[in-house]
């Protein structure tokens, strides 16, 4: 009998321990679709507040599908992720629904179980039952041990009854849990009917404008590839600069000059080591922003045969928004092209950070420069009205993703 209990009450706690780590783990997951979710609504604004600071000017219809395109991504994710907790909540919802049943019946089996127990309490309650309960024992042990017996029954009707209070308690508080989940799923299906309607919106000016594209569409084409063009033409330059850089650094330490990695001083490895222990943590260079063309090769919006090859990200961002440093480093090189607005260079050991399509220059070649330190002015097209930083990490001469390194890219 003894071994009978015993493993049941290891099954119990194994189910206790079970379900408690199940319900842990689910409200991790609900805490993180919650922060993703918060994180999209904040993306949507910042795109609504973009847009308004715009709405007086010319913009191309490249600018204006990359924007449509984005907006539509987000709010397709933000459906999605509201989905899932919508769906997380739902089994939370059911999973106490079934606790709440199971609650209900064990009190309906305690309160029988006290009922019973007051009954017979009731019957024997006279002091003169008792006391005749005792004397009827046949020597002194059983008189003690019937002693016993009545303060250990007294006892358990006390417990009885505060596991009763308790259980009823427990019942309260899940039901108003329950009540609570039910208005946050409610809430989250009608949150989802306003994004449902403006990702409806947003996809029949989307389709508006690619039908107007299309009707001319070589012309786009051809700019699209203008745009190639001169984005290859600039990171060829880049290439050219960090390669002279290399061979510079090798030379003064006596290594080979064909060598496609700096060599680094002991303070130069530190700053590096830093740089690379803050990767997804580094913070974004401009105060305002959003990717208007991801890292790496890629269909184009406009022609889906063209595919655009990006060494690093398009920031588009709000007129006279400042440019800052993402650590800390030295400027090795203000780059200026021909018909093109200057970039800075920022060395962090081995890595290099590019900041293009500036207007104003606020450092030097040699600066040394802090992280979140402004380096100068996002260039403003005054044709169109666009605001956008180019942004590049490097390696030596290899690119990186940025959304690698950026926090929340």
């Amino acid at each position: 009998m003894t071994l009978k209990i015993t493993s049941y009450k290891i099954i119990l706690l194994i189910t206790l321990l079970f379900s408690g780590s199940l319900a842990f783990s689910q409200s991790n997951k609900q805490k993180e679709l919650e922060t993703r979710r918060q994180e999209l609504r904040r993306e949507i604004q910042k795109i609504s507040q973009l847009r308004a600071q715009d709405r007086s000017k010319e913009r191309s219809e490249l600018t204006l599908i990359e924007e449509y395109n984005y907006k539509i991504s987000v709010l397709d994710n933000l459906i999605k992720v509201t989905n899932q907790q919508a769906n997380y909540l739902n089994r939370e919802i059911n999973s106490n629904q079934k606790k709440i049943t199971d609650l209900r019946n064990e009190l309906k089996q305690l309160k029988e179980d006290y009922a019973a127990m007051v009954v017979k309490s009731y019957k024997s309650k006279n002091q003169h039952s008792r006391i005749m309960f005792l004397l009827s024992s046949t020597d002194f042990k059983q008189a003690y041990k019937r002693l016993q017996y009545i303060k250990q029954y007294s006892n358990h009707q006390r417990q009885q009854g505060e596991t009763i209070k308790a259980k009823t308690l427990e019942l309260q508080e899940l039901n108003k849990g329950l009540l609570k989940q039910q208005e946050e799923k409610k809430k989250l299906i009608a949150e989802n009917r306003v994004t449902q309607r403006s990702l409806e919106a947003e996809r029949k000016q989307h389709e508006s404008l690619m039908a107007s594209i299309r009707k001319n569409l070589s012309k786009y084409t051809s700019q699209i590839k203008q745009k190639q063009r001169e984005a290859a033409r600039i990171d060829r330059e880049i290439d050219r600069i960090i390669k002279a850089a290399i061979a510079e650094s090798n030379k003064n330490v006596g290594k080979p000059a064909s060598s496609t990695t700096f060599a680094l001083t002991p303070a130069e490895k530190v700053l590096a080591s830093n740089f690379v222990a803050n990767k997804g943590r580094l913070p974004w260079p401009v105060e305002r922003g959003r990717v208007s063309l991801r890292y790496g090769r890629q269909p184009s919006q406009i022609d889906r045969t063209l595919t655009i090859n990006s060494s690093g990200v398009r920031i588009s961002t709000n007129k006279g928004a400042k440019a800052f440093a993402v650590f800390n480093g030295e400027v090795s090189g203000i780059v200026k092209m021909r018909n093109l607005p200057p970039m800075v260079m920022i060395r962090h050991g081995n890595y290099i950070t590019i900041y293009k399509n500036l207007s104003k220059i606020y450092v030097k070649k040699g600066d040394k420069v802090t992280t979140r330190q402004a380096i100068g002015e996002v260039f403003t097209n005054s044709s169109n009205g666009e605001t956008v930083l180019g942004f590049v990490i490097s390696k030596g001469v290899n690119k990186e993703n940025p959304a690698n390194w950026i926090d929340k890219m």
